[in-house]
């Protein structure tokens, strides 16, 4: 028999942490043109001018955080994130749900919603700029279409995959439609749904940050695109780096919810223990 040999925990971080040092270094080396010769470009400058340097693009957080100028831009768009992925979530939820237990809603509305799912969602950037204006309600619109379709098919599929023997047993033992839904149907879905924020964090960040391209005055979106016009790399690249940094926080958030809430699971290998 062959056994699963899982790494330690404590080894597996400082691994990560090397690998995030290595490819700062590897990245320092190539865009110095001190340190090799020029292998792309006939000009070793050029490297630095379009990959960046990584020392200046650390330099240009520190600055960020130490003169306070990113505290503004950052808290508009994680405003704007957190609301995209709350209220996305909670339609995708609410929505997957009624039309996993309505066969015939769910039958009328499959053409429909099979449509909107593919449309490139960014193209309604500008309408909603119409309709809500330049605040942070056409961003946070933008992140609702963004993370709702991720959310609903999980929760769609998620009550389907309901056992059917389950089902039966819950209805022998007298369960009615509400305790079906809090017992069974919920439970079942919620590792799916679990599993699909873990993308809508990403994908809600993406409606701020695109949303805030196309109109604001604040946001680290509009931090990057100010630095875009006048060719600043590094600039760009700090706030790629600070807007990947908060999204893998708000991912753990999303992890430590869905460890206490699943507790009830059983880990992978367990039930063969049994």
């Amino acid at each position: 028999m062959w056994k699963t040999l899982r790494p330690n925990r404590a080894n597996l971080v400082i691994w990560q942490w090397l690998l995030l040092v290595l490819c700062f270094v590897l990245w320092y080396v190539l865009t110095s043109p001190t340190l090799v010769p020029p292998f792309y470009f006939d000009d070793p400058d050029k490297a630095a001018f379009f990959f960046g340097e990584p020392q200046k693009v650390l330099q240009r957080i520190w600055e960020w955080f130490t003169g306070g100028e990113i505290y503004l831009h950052l808290w508009v768009t994680l405003v704007e994130t957190v609301l995209a992925f709350v209220f996305g979530t909670a339609l995708g939820l609410g929505v997957g749900l009624w039309l996993a237990l309505a066969p015939t809603a769910s039958a009328l509305f499959d053409p429909y919603v099979k449509a909107a799912n593919s449309m490139p969602r960014v193209i309604l950037a500008p309408i909603f700029g119409v309709w809500f204006g330049l605040g942070i309600w056409s961003k946070v619109a933008l992140g609702v279409t963004l993370v709702f379709f991720i959310v609903f098919f999980n929760v769609y599929q998620g009550v389907k995959e309901v056992s059917p023997v389950v089902l039966a047993n819950a209805r022998m033992l007298g369960a009615n439609r509400k305790q079906l839904l809090r017992f069974v149907y919920l439970p079942s879905a919620m590792s799916w749904v679990f599993s699909s924020l873990h993308t809508s964090v990403g994908l809600a960040f993406v409606g701020s940050v695109v949303g805030e391209y196309l109109g604001s005055a604040r946001g680290v979106g509009y931090l990057i695109l100010q630095a875009e016009g006048t060719f600043d790399i590094n600039t760009v690249f700090a706030g790629i780096l600070v807007l990947t940094a908060f999204a893998l926080i708000l991912d753990a958030i999303v992890g430590i919810a869905e460890r206490r809430l699943m507790k009830w699971q059983p880990r992978s290998g367990d039930t063969e223990k049994l």
